[in-house]
């Protein structure tokens, strides 16, 4: 007898212990609250990856995750916004499909005292961010045009060649880095005729592509190859997204590129995604930009953490991202140039992808 009320009398503190401590001993501190994570699209693996990744971090520290893709379509992820705001949200993730489109619903979440962090896309025209996650994006570009003059040999006086220049999304901020990266980079060798835009067509007004869609990007190649390139070749394509450049590699393929008598020219892409990484293996892509995004996750947790328990979160950026009302406090981290000679050492051996995942 006196042994079973020793027991009870134990189980009674345990008890008293979790309620007043407010959450489960074995979730962490997140106390069960609520954040929601607002990803763009399971189009394309890696927000997949990323959005799956950050809600595996949270839910270990403790924390209900919400988290919606809204394929896309703007007014899915507005929709989706105002849900986690009426569930109770603390705090919104958000990888916006459009960048200029959330201002009202970023209100509304101000109005209940949610912050919003912007993760890897900025989020413009609105005071109420808290913070944003992102890669170094003008690096990005930056490390796209250094491949293409050092494999190309420009640096060393080589050309000229024939170079056609894609963009990404217009209504995506870091779309603007990626291209700027890039030309300030490209742009010295353009203007002294080591590389020639037979298409004329260069800035982002006329080179950009709607949703970084690969059958967008496809259809505009083929315009450039029937209307410039019927007696010459292309030898080389800034591509700043994996799938635009699978996308531009349809189109050559399907003018006879891919040859022994007319080979693929060079073709930059980013993400490092599988069908693109898979491509580089198989000789077509040529490069691409790694960004860990498992790194980007967990600067996305630590800012979320940070907010709901009142710090301040790690920055190395306070001056580059103005989002036409405000500078946004930035944590960037550094993106990785892959191709066929390193793919093996920054994918496989850092556990990003196995062997089984690229098809070896």
């Amino acid at each position: 007898m006196k042994k079973t009320l020793i027991i009870l009398l134990a189980l009674v503190m345990v008890v008293t212990v979790v309620a007043c401590s407010g959450g489960d001993v074995t979730t962490g501190g997140g106390g069960g609250k609520l954040i929601g994570v607002a990803m763009p699209t399971q189009s394309a693996p890696r927000w997949i990856e990323d959005g799956g990744y950050m809600k595996k971090l949270l839910e270990e520290k403790g924390y209900e995750v919400d988290l919606q893709f809204g394929e896309d379509v703007v007014e899915n992820q507005v929709a989706q916004i105002e849900n986690m705001i009426t569930k109770g949200a603390e705090v919104i993730v958000i990888a916006s499909i459009d960048g200029e489109a959330l201002t009202d619903v970023m209100a509304k979440a101000a109005e209940e005292d949610i912050d919003i962090i912007a993760y890897d896309r900025l989020l413009m025209n609105s005071e109420h961010v808290s913070y944003y996650a992102t890669f170094d994006n003008f690096q990005v570009g930056v490390e796209q045009g250094n491949y293409i003059v050092e494999k190309m040999g420009l640096d060393k006086g080589e050309g000229p060649f024939n170079i056609e220049l894609f963009g990404g999304s217009p209504d995506d901020n870091n779309a603007y880095f990626f291209y700027d990266g890039a030309m300030s980079i490209l742009q010295p060798y353009i203007d002294n005729g080591q590389l020639v835009v037979k298409s004329g067509q260069t800035g982002m007004d006329v080179v950009s592509t709607l949703r970084w869609d690969a059958a967008t990007a496809q259809s505009r190649m083929d315009n450039i190859l029937t209307a410039h390139y019927t007696s010459d070749k292309v030898d080389i394509v800034l591509s700043p997204y994996d799938p635009i450049s699978l996308g531009v590699i349809s189109s050559l393929k399907g003018v006879g590129y891919g040859t022994a008598s007319l080979p693929l020219p060079l073709i930059t892409g980013q993400d490092a995604d599988i069908p693109g990484v898979k491509s580089i293996i198989a000789g077509e892509q040529t490069q691409t930009i790694f960004k860990d995004t498992r790194e980007l996750a967990k600067v996305a947790v630590e800012m979320v953490e940070s907010i709901l328990e009142g710090g301040e979160p790690t920055l190395n950026d306070t001056e580059t991202y103005h989002n036409g009302v405000k500078v946004v406090p930035s944590y960037l981290l550094g993106p990785v140039s892959v191709d066929v000679s390193n793919y093996k050492e920054a994918l496989i051996d850092s556990g990003y992808y196995t062997e089984a995942d690229l098809g070896l």
